[in-house]
C-alpha cells in the first residue's frame, strides 16, 4: 500500500496585502519608537502601521497661499 506524500504549496511572499521596504530613520526617533515598543508590548512593525495609517488618514496639503 503506497501513500502520497501531499505536499500544498506556500502563498507568494506579498500575497498577505503586505510588502517588504527599507526606510531611513533618525536615531533619535528610532530610539523613541524603542521605549514605545516596549512601553506598549507591540513590535515596531505594528506601530510604523499604525502611525502611517493614521498619517494617509488624516494629511492635509498645504498650498503655498495657505497660512
Amino acid at each position: 500500500m503506497s501513500e502520497e506524500l501531499i505536499i500544498e504549496p506556500k502563498d507568494l511572499k506579498g500575497e498577505d496585502g503586505y510588502k517588504n521596504i527599507s526606510i531611513r530613520v533618525r536615531k533619535a526617533d528610532l530610539e523613541k519608537l524603542e521605549d514605545l515598543s516596549n512601553e506598549t508590548n507591540l513590535s515596531r512593525n505594528a506601530l510604523i502601521n499604525t502611525f502611517i495609517k493614521y498619517g494617509i488618514e488624516h494629511y492635509k496639503i498645504k498650498n503655498k497661499n495657505d497660512k
